[in-house]
């Protein structure tokens, strides 16, 4: 059903900061920011070669980013996001396999202008899991 792995996302404390390290330390194609209001977050992309690296930073004060930013003042991994066909299907095979889908189970329109929805870390060895059509 999963596609290949879309993107790796790290919230971080301060986005051109980070921005920085992957452009100039690393050497890494870096985005511009982008601000998505629905999300609460500020995003950036490092492209790689095999996948993505989304930045996120908190976009106001009740970003959900914002409490993870709370609880790990020094940012970190907050999820990984893989690849679908078909989102609905795939929202529904996990629903019939006992998976939780946050928020009401509708898709949103996500970071790439498609159509994601948020899997719960509890259901996935702890790691939340975005899933986006392709």
């Amino acid at each position: 059903m999963i596609g290949k792995l879309n993107h790796v996302a790290i919230v971080v404390p301060d986005l051109a900061a980070a921005s920085a390290i992957y452009r100039d330390t690393l050497g890494a194609d870096v985005s511009a920011p982008e601000d998505l209001p629905d999300h609460g977050v500020t995003t950036v992309f490092v492209n790689l070669p095999n996948t993505k690296i989304e930045l996120l930073h908190p976009l106001g004060e009740g970003s959900p980013i914002a409490k993870f930013l709370q609880r790990n003042p020094a940012g970190g991994m907050h999820h990984l996001c893989y690849e679908v066909a078909d989102i609905l299907a795939a929202r529904d095979h996990l629903l019939v396999q006992g998976a939780r889908v946050l928020g009401d189970g509708e898709p949103r329109t996500g970071a790439h202008g498609k159509p994601v929805l948020f899997l719960h870390p509890k259901d996935f060895c702890g790691t939340l899991l975005e899933i986006e059509e392709i």
